[in-house]
């Protein structure tokens, strides 16, 4: 049996649960997409650079009703912001957040955030009660729905959280100050959405 090129984490799996701001994916179940993402690479889909060496790119053109994952601040909806302080997942710090509970435009495309093995195995020694690591070159971390095969900048607070290590539920890089001040642009104009139920 040989070793699939891309695999789903349990981490991802947020992408699917109706309470979790961002995208929540629709029409698709995790192995759907996960088939999909190592179809592509098959048939040469490139992997585009991320914020770090272990981090890759894969957009995906979107033919399921996913909703992007964010959507512009405006006069007429910036009444509907909300605010909180959650955790990603069991065990990390609560951060500020805000999202929308309004609906969003339908995603374009799908930015499948990957993660390489080492990088996970370093990250996976941090969470020992999370899933084992898959065996596989790159994981499946997130999936953000956009309208353009371009990565949304990542907020600052994930940014932030980078840079306070695995500890923290980071990743360890440190904040690029240039990368930074365009998520701060980009963020103050665009907020996550968090599907209605």
């Amino acid at each position: 049996m040989t070793t699939p090129a891309i695999a789903m984490t349990d981490f991802a799996l947020r992408n699917w649960q109706s309470d979790a701001s961002g995208t929540r994916i629709l029409g698709l179940t995790p192995q759907d997409l996960t088939q999909r993402c190592n179809a592509a690479l098959a048939e040469g889909a490139p992997l585009v650079d991320g914020y770090a060496p272990f981090c890759k790119h894969l957009f995906l053109e979107n033919d399921s009703p996913t909703l992007c994952g964010f959507a512009p601040i405006t006069a007429e909806n910036a009444h509907l912001l909300r605010s909180g302080y959650r955790p990603r997942r069991e065990g990390e710090m609560p951060v500020l957040e805000r999202w929308f509970d309004t609906p969003a435009p339908r995603a374009n495309w799908l930015d499948v955030i990957l993660y390489s093995h080492a990088q996970m195995l370093l990250e996976a020694a941090d969470y020992p009660e999370d899933q084992a690591v898959p065996d596989c070159d790159w994981g499946i971390v997130s999936i953000i729905g956009t309208l353009d095969p371009t990565e949304p900048p990542m907020p600052p607070i994930t940014q932030w959280r980078n840079a306070l290590g695995r500890a923290a539920g980071g990743s360890g890089q440190p904040i690029d100050p240039a990368s930074y001040a365009r998520a701060v642009d980009f963020w103050d104009r665009h907020a996550a959405v968090k599907p209605a139920e």
